[in-house]
């Protein structure tokens, strides 16, 4: 009798812990993915569900946005520059049924998928790209894994290259290049300077070709400024042809 009552209070206590396994709470951004025996049955969430245990299996999906740092990425660039590039992407579950049915780990899928696509992207662009056109690369490689992770029920909302390392052998050339470049804008700055200085003297010296009065005074101011600058005795050579202007 003793033993009876015993079993019997087995039989009540994992029906009661059989009972309350029944009710599942799912939070605002999870959804529960249904299987009966095996096949998929629906969608449930938010809230309290019931799972009727071992006829019906339920896989937790957080819908949340998720941040992932895709791992440095040993690049060569079109003009074959070796660089180290690592990035993050955002992205969410959108239909839970494909994540969790089309694909055994969506995470560690779009995790590979995000490193041959940022490889791919990268290497069919020059070094200066990579360094100049940022935005560009960030959203080619977005719409890239968009497109591919659709069938899995994932949106890729963002990628963001972070950053774009050079060896030390590269750095210095970039600086050199640099230099050189700056040296280069340096000269032809002076150049433009020196061909316009010409040709304003070249205007000067025609406008007072066309009037002796100018040249007379021109000639006196220049004593006037140099007389004043120097203390010592100055001989100056006075042309014929102002002697004879100023005589007359």
């Amino acid at each position: 009798m003793f033993e009876f009552e015993m079993f019997g209070g087995v039989i009540l206590f994992l029906f009661v812990a059989l009972a309350f396994s029944m009710f599942k709470v799912l939070r605002e951004y999870e959804r529960g993915v249904i299987f009966m025996l095996g096949r998929f049955y629906k969608v449930k969430g938010p809230g309290l569900i019931i799972v009727i245990p071992v006829l019906q299996q339920m896989v937790r999906v957080d819908l949340r946005t998720v941040v992932m740092d895709v791992p440095t990425q040993d690049v060569i660039s079109r003009d074959n520059v070796s660089v180290q590039v690592n990035a993050v992407i955002y992205f969410r579950v959108l239909d839970p049924e494909r994540a969790i049915i089309q694909v055994e780990n969506f995470l560690e899928a779009t995790s590979q998928l995000s490193q041959t696509t940022l490889r791919s992207v990268l290497g069919q662009h020059e070094l200066d790209d990579m360094l100049a056109e940022r935005d560009k690369l960030n959203a080619d490689v977005q719409e890239i894994l968009d497109k591919q992770t659709a069938a899995w029920g994932i949106k890729v909302a963002n990628v963001e290259i972070k950053h774009v390392d050079l060896n030390e052998t590269m750095i210095r050339a970039i600086a050199k290049q640099a230099e050189a470049e700056r040296e280069r804008r340096a000269k032809v700055i002076h150049a433009m300077g020196e061909a316009e200085a010409a040709e304003k003297l070249a205007e000067a010296a025609h406008v007072l070709a066309g009037q002796d009065q100018a040249i007379q005074l021109r000639y006196l101011q220049t004593l006037v400024e140099v007389a004043g600058d120097k203390s010592s005795t100055l001989v100056f050579p006075v042309p014929v042809d102002l002697i004879k202007k100023l005589s007359s």
